[in-house]
């Protein structure tokens, strides 16, 4: 019998021309990494590029230059009579015992040209500081003190460098005399930097040197306490019944539906809703965290109720099965098993929600949270402002300490945003359970 023998052909996967597309595949995939990493590379890098735009403009609002001048606290000033009314102590002429005080340092002004752009260097509110001191301490009366006043918004600048002494003289704001002003109090002493604690203990003013975002932080955090007792008991409570007890009919699917429109319609829209019905139909207090809370709760209640429904469908089956299968009602199996479980994916919708809702400020504008808010708002129904409307308004003013001041609140919100992430987080990783 005659061996036949045959010339063994190559295995498929071993042939040239599938080396060949295998070489492709790892090459696409190669590319396709290096095109994830790209991309990844342009967000951080367009993002540290902003960071760094909004540090390097912000930074410097954290200190501000004072003017520290001998004060005496004039009886004959503040009060002739010796009452110690506070009416009287209230409407005396602090500044002038400011403007006295800075003239004594330069006694070789006379003309009332000089004299009127001497006293610019000193704020507009060191009156009302020196006021406040007053009826504080009603015994400063008759005293020499040394104090702190703050310095115009213009030589703070001048002396952080944010305005070019080679430019000419009429170009700028600051006079060269000024100039020469300012550099003897700063070899005298005069000028000292410090911390800026008006920046967080002032309301909002008309002089950057004097703003603050007090009433800016207390009314983000009323109107953001309204939006968190109002979203995420209704949003929780609405995806539990839809996704664990809702039958599924027409009427639930219309809702379904209606509550994914709502997550895309835009903000200004539930700004008008409020305007319409809140502010128009209900006569509810205009620019107030109670107004300003519903329609944030509202924008964000789509956001957590399909979170929390998606959050809810991730818990596996087997979960309910076994609660059902040892007795537990259906109540008791979500509230005791499937929402703990939950949980975690739950937190990060609220942290989705209250992100979006603590930097909006469209809806916030049609109910009028746009005012000039200089008092600390003290309840839910005052008039208030919120962070991200103060930073609008400071960043339509022209005045050059605005600008680092806009920046300035644009990381304290950043730090807000942060701090509730951070706590999210460790609420989040506290609820969290492994099946």
């Amino acid at each position: 019998m005659t061996d036949i023998i045959s010339t063994p052909r190559a295995a498929p996967y071993q042939s040239d021309d599938f080396a060949a597309r295998l070489r492709k595949r790892y090459a696409a995939e190669r590319r396709f990494k290096m095109y994830g990493i790209a991309a990844i590379a342009i967000a951080l890098g367009m993002l540290a590029v902003l960071l760094a735009s909004i540090v390097s403009q912000g930074y410097t609002a954290f200190a501000q230059h004072d003017l520290s001048l001998e004060i005496y606290f004039d009886p004959a000033e503040i009060d002739p009579q010796g009452t110690r009314d506070e009416a009287t102590l209230s409407g005396a002429n602090y500044a002038a015992l400011a403007r006295q005080s800075l003239q004594a340092a330069f006694p070789e002004v006379e003309s009332r040209t000089e004299r009127r752009r001497l006293n610019a260097i000193v704020s507009n509110g060191a009156g009302f500081e020196l006021r406040q001191m007053v009826m504080d301490n009603p015994d400063l009366i008759g005293t020499r003190q040394t104090v702190r006043l703050a310095l115009a918004s213009d030589y703070d600048q001048l002396l952080k460098g944010n305005i070019d002494r080679d430019v000419p003289e009429a170009n700028r704001k600051v006079s060269d005399q000024q100039i020469q002003w300012i550099d003897k109090l700063v070899s005298n002493g005069n000028i000292v930097n410090g911390w800026n604690w008006r920046l967080f203990m002032n309301g909002d003013s008309r002089d950057p040197e004097l703003a603050g975002l007090k009433a800016g932080i207390v009314g983000s955090l009323l109107t953001l306490a309204v939006t968190l007792g109002l979203a995420i008991p209704i949003g929780i409570s609405a995806a539990v019944y839809l996704e664990e007890f809702a039958p599924k009919n027409k009427l639930t699917d219309l809702i379904e539906v209606n509550i994914n429109n709502l997550a895309a319609v835009p903000s200004i829209v539930f700004g008008l809703l409020g305007l319409a019905v809140f502010l128009n139909a209900f006569n509810m207090p205009r620019s107030a965290p109670v107004v300003g809370g519903i329609v944030l709760a509202l924008m964000t209640l789509p956001t957590i109720i399909i979170a929390s429904r998606a959050a809810l469908k991730a818990v596996p089956p087997s979960i309910r099965e076994a609660a059902l299968g040892v007795g537990a009602s259906p109540l008791q199996v979500v509230t005791h098993h499937v929402l703990p479980l939950a949980m975690p994916g739950i937190m990060t919708g609220i942290i989705i929600g209250m992100a979006h809702a603590l930097g909006e400020t469209a809806p916030l504008l049609m109910i009028g949270m746009i005012a000039f808010i200089v008092d600390t708002p003290g309840g839910f129904g005052d008039a208030a402002t919120v962070l991200p409307v103060q930073i609008f308004m400071w960043a339509d003013s022209p005045e050059r300490g605005f600008v680092e001041r806009t920046s300035a609140a644009i990381m304290v919100l950043l730090a807000f945003l942060i701090a509730m992430n951070a706590i999210a987080v460790v609420l989040r990783k506290r609820f969290e359970r492994r099946w």
